[in-house]
């Protein structure tokens, strides 16, 4: 049964053998220059007052080169829409196929039973699912490793400056990938179950798996764990949009921190101004001046600070990354262990 289970398998796992050898021959093209430009950037023996100014000009610089940005993006992509590729033409057909063409009153009827054929079908295919992701998934975190490096040096300025906890990296590195894969070939199988058709049951798998790659990072990830509360002053805040309403007194503004001194690599789940009292506020004192608003100089900031004006931020530590990665990735396994019960069940009691 295993061997039969290969050898139906075998288109699948050329086309995933192919594009992982593709994908591989690109990253190593590419990848010793870029190591190469971060050695000569001077990042690696900075001194702490001049590694965010370094780390920021070599990210600067390899967007302006705008080669490794597209690669940079399309491994990022690669990897997103890896896990549910292979729930739609992997898991979908799995059962979909058998019922859809009639074949299932022979291949259940034999001496392999249903749970012995669906066991092995799941085993077979989830594994390749999974190594397939992960595979991708470390070929791109040892290429971009230079770039990770340089964002944890506090470097900015370009669409490359994404930290660990963005929604990008954070779905494309470490572990959650396997959580990724894992789910979205059982949820294609189960999609099949139901459906019994296979082009309906690719559409469900999709939409479905939209829907939680769109809720999780949104909803479910910041509230994992309780998030971490904090005050600091205006004047240490990284980013500031003006807006002039009404004149002097009805001057408003919004403050927003781009990270937390003290806390690199923080993810800022969000950030307000507030006044002394504590409450949020968005209107500027009178006593701070229309031109220091306008050009947000630092006198508005002192100005600011001096009517008791802080910035209110929640936040989650930059040391619960890996608590988070496994978290979200025992959720992922633990549905995909949910929706496979799910389908022996279905396949044994419903299906004929």
């Amino acid at each position: 049964m295993i061997r039969l289970s290969l050898l139906q398998f075998r288109a699948q796992a050329a086309t995933a053998a192919a594009a992982l050898a593709a994908f591989a021959i690109l990253l190593a093209a590419t990848g010793p220059h870029l190591a190469s430009l971060y050695a000569a950037s001077g990042i690696s023996g900075c001194q702490p007052a001049s590694c965010q100014h370094l780390a920021s000009s070599f990210l600067q610089q390899l967007y302006a080169a705008g080669t490794y940005w597209v690669l940079y993006l399309l491994g990022v992509m690669l990897i997103l829409l890896t896990p549910a590729v292979i729930g739609m033409f992997w898991g979908a057909p799995l059962i979909a196929r058998e019922l859809e063409t009639g074949t299932s009153a022979l291949a259940w009827n034999q001496s392999v039973t249903r749970t012995r054929w669906l066991a092995v079908k799941l085993t077979t295919g989830g594994l390749a699912a999974v190594a397939a992701t992960e595979g991708l998934s470390l070929m791109q975190a040892w290429w971009a490793a230079p770039i990770g490096r340089a964002v944890g040096y506090g470097g900015g300025g370009t669409n490359l400056a994404m930290g660990r906890f963005s929604s990008l990296v954070f779905a494309t590195h470490g572990i959650t990938p396997l959580g990724y894969a894992a789910f979205g070939f059982a949820l294609g199988v189960t999609a099949g179950a139901l459906t019994r058709r296979t082009v309906p049951a690719m559409a469900v798998t999709l939409a479905i798996f939209a829907a939680v790659q769109i809720a999780m990072p949104l909803w479910i990830r910041p509230n994992l764990f309780p998030a971490r509360h904090t005050v600091i002053p205006v004047t240490s805040l990284d980013s500031i949009s003006l807006q002039q309403q009404g004149g002097l007194n009805g001057s408003r503004f919004n403050l927003g921190a781009l990270d937390l001194p003290g806390q690199p690599g923080a993810w800022i789940l969000s950030s307000g101004a507030v006044n002394a009292a504590g409450q949020a506020t968005s209107t500027a004192p009178a006593a701070c001046t229309a031109a220091s608003i306008q050009n947000a100089s630092p006198a508005f900031f002192d100005c600011l600070a001096s009517h008791g004006i802080r910035e209110a931020i929640s936040y989650q530590p930059a040391s619960r990354y890996w608590a988070f990665q496994w978290t979200e990735t025992a959720i992922y396994l633990a549905l995909a262990l949910t929706l496979t019960g799910y389908c022996f069940r279905l396949l044994n009691r419903r299906l004929s």
